[in-house]
């Protein structure tokens, strides 16, 4: 093999990591790729990412436009804090004869010739440059001086074979501005990859990313989510639960809590996950929290990502229980992030998830609560899905996780606005319940997957330190439907005589 061979063998890496990710390394070198997708997807800045990288790599980089201007095109480097430097720009206008209408041919059809002369400039571009990397933008341009869907195919065809035969790695793209039904070059192409925006009721608009064919090489399929910041494209590949795994000591993680600890059989399994329910106000956070705090105290580090509440009053709440969250974060021991559900994708912020605990080692995940998971991504069969997996994805690496739902309503029948109880390890459910003049709150363990549990019914209770629960309520009937009978002797009570 000569070194020319042993050089096309190799991948093409596009520069953007998770695109990388999906594409299980990069392009294959020397083959013509489509990307596709409407106007405003991110298809330029994805492109001149794919060239920075050929540039950064020493091969020659070619960008061919024949819709935006060179100075468009650097303007929109500038925005990204790209300078383009080995990357060379090729401006493709049409000659002043055919914009002449004075010296239009009118026996041979203008289009005829701006399709003819517009292959032969690219044609020219590609000798004098001689590129490893060509990008050229865009093919409905040529689409509309083809006219016919037979001339299109063998224009794209003929620009194939050319590039085929002077070892380039081509990236066409196509805005869909012309014809969207025409899969043309979806045949032709190597590889095609497809950029979408959508716009959702409120929010932000949504960007996703789809391989939707590569010949001859595995891909992650499926959708993954994008986000354009500044420095170019930011994907998300979607995660896939068994391609992650690691060897970890499932040992008992404690809440710090000895009567919670009780309730739960010794605690929870590390590399497991906990989903806490209950109707508002009933302490589903408090009790989240617990497990990260004690994990704190044990020299290890947690993330909390909060969805519903305002931080600054979760500080000042949990100080007066004398839990200083602040204090933890500050310290590096506690990471914190407020989640707007508006803004913020399922897939950007299951990478963030990720990123805690691979590249930072956390331990304890606290997410509050599922109910702003559920705004990111409204329609719930799908909610299910992506669940599963994040939670798989924790489990397999050893983190333990707690989640909270809302549940609707107060006392008697409660409705959760998703079920997930299947997908937990151990399911704590709290409850409000109706007593000697008081309303009063109960908790107690309804699944646990890994070893034994309590059975019981316990009261607890909220003060200025922090959470306290008393022994198993066995005086008493229907704590869990909000209206219980005394059957006992002794209420049991909180604060009230034993006897």
């Amino acid at each position: 093999m000569n070194e020319h061979e042993a050089e096309s063998t190799q991948q093409a890496a596009f520069g953007i990591q998770g695109l990388d990710d999906i594409l299980a390394g990069g392009l294959e070198r020397d083959r013509v790729y489509l990307l596709e997708g409407a106007p405003g997807t991110g298809k330029t800045t994805a492109a001149m990412g794919f060239l920075l990288e050929g540039a950064r790599l020493g091969e020659g980089a070619l960008y061919i436009t024949l819709s935006e201007t060179e100075h468009e095109l650097r303007s929109t480097a500038r925005s990204h804090g790209w300078s383009m430097q080995g990357v060379d720009i090729f401006e493709l206008v049409p000659p002043e004869s055919l914009l002449d209408e004075q010296q239009q041919q009118s026996l041979l059809y203008s289009s005829d010739l701006e399709l003819g002369e517009t292959t032969r400039m690219i044609f020219e571009a590609v000798e004098t440059h001689r590129p490893r990397r060509v990008v050229i933008d865009s093919l409905s341009e040529i689409r509309l001086l083809a006219q016919s869907s037979l001339r299109y195919r063998r224009q794209v065809l003929a620009l194939k074979h050319y590039f085929a035969k002077h070892g380039a790695t081509v990236l066409l793209l196509d805005d869909l501005t012309t014809d969207v039904n025409d899969k043309t070059v979806h045949s032709v192409a190597h590889g095609v990859v497809q950029l979408q925006e959508l716009a959702p009721e409120y929010g932000a608009e949504r960007r996703r990313v789809r391989v939707i064919k590569y010949r001859g090489r595995r891909f992650r399929g499926g959708y993954h989510d994008f986000t354009i910041k500044t420095g170019g494209l930011e994907i998300y590949p979607r995660i896939v639960a068994s391609e992650h795994r690691q060897s970890f000591d499932r040992t008992v993680v404690s809440s710090g809590v000895s009567e919670l600890d009780a309730l739960l059989g010794g605690g929870v399994e590390r590399g497991s996950s906990a989903l806490i329910l209950g109707p508002a106000g009933t302490g589903k956070s408090l009790f989240a929290l617990n497990f990260a705090v004690a994990a704190v105290k044990r020299g290890e580090r947690a993330a909390l990502f909060i969805f519903d509440e305002e931080l600054g009053l979760l500080f000042d709440r949990t100080r007066e229980m004398g839990i200083d969250l602040e204090a933890m974060q500050t310290a590096g021991q506690l990471i914190i992030e407020q989640i707007d559900a508006a803004e913020l994708s399922p897939g950007e912020f299951a990478a963030r998830v990720r990123d805690c605990v691979t590249k930072q080692q956390i331990q304890t995940v606290v997410i509050d609560s599922l109910n702003g998971y559920q705004a990111a991504m409204p329609q719930e069969q799908f909610l299910v899905l992506h669940i599963h997996e994040l939670l798989q994805y924790l489990n397999r690496q050893g983190a333990s996780t707690f989640l909270t739902v809302a549940q609707h309503g107060l006392v008697g029948e409660m409705k959760a606005p998703v079920d997930v109880t299947y997908l937990a390890d151990t399911v704590i459910l709290l409850r409000y319940f109706e007593a000697v003049g008081n309303v009063r709150r109960a908790v107690s363990v309804i699944k646990k997957r890994s070893g034994r549990h309590e059975k019981t019914i316990r009261e607890f209770e909220i003060g200025d330190g922090g959470l306290s629960l008393g022994e198993p309520l066995v005086g008493f009937q229907g704590v869990l439907r909000g209206v219980p009978n005394f059957v006992g002797q002794g209420s049991g009570l909180l604060g009230e005589p034993s006897a």
